[in-house]
């Protein structure tokens, strides 16, 4: 009887995760992040200047995934809550080496490098931590920028009727290794797509799925060796 006993629990537990091994042949077929616009997409080539007055662009974030965002110094109403909600993401993921922050002025004819460093500066005294080894607050050509945003798939324009006269997207893009778009799903199958950087609940998913997008660079994927 408890040879038969055996028997059943080996049946039950171990021979499974012993077929799923042979059928898989050992990769990982964990469900991804979704590529939003299509794999195509990819985020143009850019070159912008930072508070420290030094060139970010493509080559800076080769081999890092990023949070990209856009903001204006001046802003009187949502931009220090998404400011502060990054710098949660960020602490919450400051054990990832490959990971980066990328927040971009709506206002760059204000919005020099000088006042970039004296906003950061504010947002510190604030209590509100931001650890510059990693998170660039950039300006550059207005044109440009706002080109940027719509790669993006976020808004970013001068509007008059607008808090601050700037109409800028509260959202929170994830980008890959490769330059593309990615998000997770809702509970109701649907692509986020982006993530609303208001919400504290939608950055706990972010922070999620950049775990997930984390995961796909460390474990092999079958049919797909990105």
């Amino acid at each position: 009887m408890k040879i038969e006993k055996i028997s059943l629990l080996f049946l039950l537990l171990v021979l499974p995760a012993i077929m799923y091994n042979y059928l898989t042949k050992g990769y990982n077929n964990f469900i991804k992040l979704e590529v939003v616009g299509g794999s195509d997409h990819i985020i143009d080539n850019f070159s912008f200047i930072n508070q420290d007055n030094k060139i970010i662009n493509n080559d800076s974030l080769k081999g890092s995934i990023y949070v990209a965002n856009f903001f204006f110094t001046s802003c009187p109403s949502i931009c220090p809550i998404m400011t502060r909600n990054m710098s949660y993401v960020q602490d919450k993921l400051n054990a990832f080496p490959n990971i980066r922050f990328l927040s971009h002025t709506v206002d760059p004819s204000n919005d020099n490098p000088e006042k970039l460093s004296e906003y950061v500066d504010l947002m510190q005294s604030k209590n509100i931590n931001i650890n510059l080894s990693n998170w660039d607050f950039v300006t550059g050509d207005k044109d440009k920028l706002y080109k940027i945003a719509s790669n993006y798939f976020v808004n970013a324009s001068v509007d008059s009727l607008a808090p601050g006269g700037f109409l800028h997207s509260e959202y929170f893009i994830l980008i890959d290794k490769q330059g593309r778009v990615r998000s997770g799903i809702d509970k109701n199958g649907n692509v986020v797509g982006a993530y609303d950087g208001t919400n504290e609940v939608q950055m706990k998913d972010l922070i999620n799925d950049v775990n997930v997008l984390m995961a796909e660079y460390k474990r092999p994927l079958k049919n797909d060796k990105d």
